[in-house]
């Protein structure tokens, strides 16, 4: 999904990567980075698994990396942000 969105929407993007085993999240969202995406990762210490941000995050294909409970702020601020022509 994160590799389909990455073209087609770049900047306009965001990509939240929670809690999750795996890796297969962690290029994409590298993707939607490199094409000037917003993207948050879960950090370690609230995941119940911290597979997939893990790996997105050792891929450096994050803009930020949040606690659970900071992310949906997060993205308020930044919808905000973003309806006000601003680029964060």
């Amino acid at each position: 999904m994160f590799d389909s969105v990455a073209p087609t929407c770049g900047a306009s993007a965001t990509g939240v990567l929670l809690t999750d085993m795996g890796k297969d999240g962690g290029q994409g969202m590298l993707t939607m980075q490199q094409h000037g995406a917003l993207t948050i990762a879960q950090d370690e210490a609230s995941c119940v698994v911290f597979g997939m941000p893990k790996q997105v995050i050792r891929l450096c294909g994050v803009s930020e990396v949040l606690p659970l409970d900071g992310v949906a702020a997060r993205l308020v601020s930044h919808m905000k942000q973003v309806g006000r022509g601003n680029r964060v």
